[in-house]
C-alpha cells in the first residue's frame, strides 16, 4: 500500500484508508464482531489511517477502534478522530472547555494518551475563521492532549480557510466524481501548503458501488433513507448530493466506460487517489469483503488502469448531468 505525508507531522498514511462511520451508526447494524473484522482486514491490506468521530454511534465506533488496536501493538495506524457534533452547531459552543471535555471522552474511548489527529466535525463557518478556534487547538497540542489537528469541511470555502492556517495539518472534504469542485481551488491550495487532503464519501454513500438499483432500499435508521433531503444534516453528506435517479444513470454511464475486470468503486477509488493534492482516500466498509475491495483498489494505480482516460468521462458525465446541480452549492 502506497503511503503518502500526513501534511508536516512526519508521520505517513496509506493512500486508501479507512472510514468508520458505518462501524458506529446511521448505515444500519453492523456487530462488533463484524466490524473489528473490518478493522482487521483493513489493516492486513496495509490501510494505515482509521478516520472516526466522537458522535459516530456516540463514542462506539471509536470505543471498538481502541479495543482493536489494544490487541495490535506496534500497529502502526493513525487515528484520525473529529468533534464538534456533540452540541447544536453554535459558534459560541466551540469554548476551550468544551474541546478539553470532547478530546478527553475520545482519549478514553481510545483508549491513548495522546489522540493522533482531531479534526474539528463540519463547524460552522464562523469556527473555521476564529482565530481563537487555532489558538484552543494549540492549546491542547502544547500540553500533549492531541498530536496534530484539522478540519473536515462541508465547502470549499470552508477548506481554502481553514488550508490558510499555518497549524492546520489535513482537510477533510468530499470528493469523488459526483463532487469535482475540489479540483478547481482546493486541491492546488493544499498541496501548496503541505496540508493533506482526505476525501471523504468517495463513493457517494454507496451510488459508486454500482450495485443499486431504482427498487434498492435502505435500512429505516440508515442516513440514505432519512438525510436525502438534508432533514438531519447537510445533504450533501447523503449521496454527495446528487439526486438518487440522476446519479443512477451517472453511475452507470461511469461503469460502462470501464475495462472488463475493473470494477466502478475500485476506479472510482484509484481515479481519487491519483488526483495531485489527494492524500488519502477513506471509504467506509461494512464487511471484510468490502474493506479488502477497497485496498486493493490502491493496486490500480500500479496495474496500468488508464486513470486518465476514466478522468475524461468522469469530466463528461459531471459537466453534462451535475455540474450545475452540485457545483454552485459546495
Amino acid at each position: 500500500m502506497h503511503k503518502r505525508p500526513l501534511g508536516r507531522t512526519g508521520r505517513q498514511v496509506s493512500a486508501v484508508g479507512l472510514g468508520t462511520w458505518q462501524l458506529g451508526a446511521d448505515w444500519g447494524a453492523v456487530s462488533e464482531d463484524d466490524a473489528t473484522a473490518v478493522l482487521a482486514a483493513s489493516a492486513d491490506q496495509g490501510v494505515t489511517l482509521f478516520d472516526t468521530a466522537d458522535v459516530y454511534g456516540d463514542g462506539r465506533s471509536e470505543s471498538i477502534i481502541g479495543r482493536f488496536l489494544a490487541g495490535r501493538p506496534g500497529h502502526g495506524i493513525v487515528v484520525a478522530t473529529k468533534m464538534g457534533r456533540r452540541m447544536p452547531q453554535e459558534p459560541s459552543n466551540y469554548t476551550p472547555e468544551n474541546f478539553r471535555a470532547w478530546t478527553d471522552r475520545s482519549r478514553t474511548n481510545l483508549g491513548v494518551d495522546t489522540l493522533d489527529l482531531v479534526q474539528l466535525h463540519c463547524p460552522p463557518s464562523a469556527v473555521i475563521d476564529d482565530d481563537a478556534t487555532y489558538e484552543a487547538l494549540d492549546a491542547l497540542v502544547d500540553d500533549g492532549t492531541i498530536a496534530a489537528y484539522g478540519v473536515s469541511v462541508e465547502t470549499t470555502a470552508q477548506a481554502l480557510a481553514a488550508i490558510a492556517r499555518p497549524n492546520v495539518t489535513n482537510v477533510q472534504i468530499i470528493f469523488n466524481p459526483f463532487r469535482l469542485k475540489p479540483l478547481d481551488e482546493v486541491l492546488p491550495a493544499a498541496e501548496a501548503a503541505g496540508v493533506a487532503i482526505f476525501a471523504r464519501v468517495p463513493l457517494a454513500s454507496g451510488l459508486l458501488s454500482g450495485k443499486y438499483t431504482a427498487a434498492t432500499t435502505f435500512a429505516e435508521n440508515d442516513h440514505r433513507t432519512y438525510n436525502r433531503q438534508g432533514e438531519a444534516f447537510d445533504r450533501g453528506e447523503t449521496f454527495s448530493g446528487v439526486d438518487y435517479a440522476v446519479g443512477l444513470e451517472a453511475a452507470a454511464e461511469l461503469a460502462a466506460a470501464l475495462p472488463e475486470g475493473v470494477s466502478l468503486p475500485a476506479a472510482t477509488l484509484a481515479w481519487i487517489a491519483s488526483r495531485p493534492g489527494v492524500t488519502s482516500v477513506i471509504p467506509g466498509a461494512r464487511n471484510v469483503r468490502q474493506a479488502t475491495a477497497n485496498a486493493d483498489a490502491a493496486a490500480l494505480l500500479e496495474s496500468g488502469f488508464d486513470v486518465e482516460t476514466f478522468d475524461e468521462v468522469v469530466r463528461r458525465v459531471y459537466d453534462r448531468d451535475l455540474r450545475a446541480a452540485i457545483h454552485p452549492l459546495w
